[in-house]
């Protein structure tokens, strides 16, 4: 529980490397993680060539995690493996579906996680890139992914340089219902938000976007609508092209 309570994003690494006996044991860990049918409908990509990590880093936005990390692991839902099995076996099954679509994103994004945790308990520093959906086509086109093979999520790995901070997080009064979920006022919602709000990070955040409040930097700047809506559009259609029924 102290491991968890004490999670840190690391996006500045060492030049010390991830031995290849040490990721086959975390990636162990990874995949003995919950699944749907325990059919384990996911793939990982594992990407330590410097110039993999070049092309790659466009489009993370060009974040200095993916080129500084030891490992950079693709997190793929993966239908490709299973119909195939299916195939040589003189049957077959439909994936197209929404619902094969989120069980596989909920079985990925738990191997993710048991992945992260498996790390950091070696000492081994790790981030999140949620930019992988934003781009999956032409992340798709540099590992080359075939049909039914969707990346959903990045982790950048590596051994942690300088010091990392413990982020903020809502209390968990915040974040918990009991038996049933209660409406907040709005009241609340601001007491809720007003220690997040206070630190001086969140301050210099609304000063450095002349803003008036954080949640107009979230909500205008950081995750804007018309940025949100450009890169569904992207997604959709790269779903579609993987034989989603979207």
């Amino acid at each position: 529980m102290e491991l968890l309570k004490s999670h840190k994003s690391v996006r500045e690494y060492s030049s010390k490397s991830i031995t290849n006996a040490l990721l086959n044991d975390i990636l162990e860990s990874g995949i003995r993680a919950s699944n749907t049918g325990n059919m384990q409908l996911y793939s990982v990509v594992v990407t330590t060539d410097a110039e993999m990590k070049d092309r790659l880093s466009p489009f993370h936005f060009n974040q200095r995690m993916v080129r500084g990390a030891s490992v950079v692991l693709t997190i793929c839902i993966d239908f490709n493996r299973f119909s195939q099995w299916c195939k040589i076996n003189c049957t077959s099954t439909d994936f197209s579906s929404v619902l094969w679509l989120l069980n596989g994103v909920i079985d990925a994004s738990i191997l993710a996680q048991n992945i992260c945790i498996a790390a950091e308990n070696e000492g081994i520093g790790i981030c999140y890139l949620g930019t992988t959906l934003y781009n999956p086509k032409e992340i798709s086109e540099i590992l080359e992914l075939p049909i039914g093979v969707v990346p959903v999520t990045t982790v950048t790995m590596g051994y942690p340089e300088g010091i990392h901070e413990v982020a903020d997080r809502l209390a968990l009064s915040a974040i918990v219902h009991r038996e049933k979920y209660s409406k907040y006022s709005d009241e609340e919602v601001m007491q809720i938000y007003h220690e997040k709000e206070s630190l001086e990070s969140s301050r210099r955040f609304v000063v450095e976007n002349s803003k008036e409040n954080l949640a107009q930097v979230y909500a205008e700047v950081r995750y804007k609508s018309t940025d949100s809506e450009f890169f569904s559009g992207k997604l959709i259609e790269f779903l579609r092209e993987q034989g989603f029924r979207l």
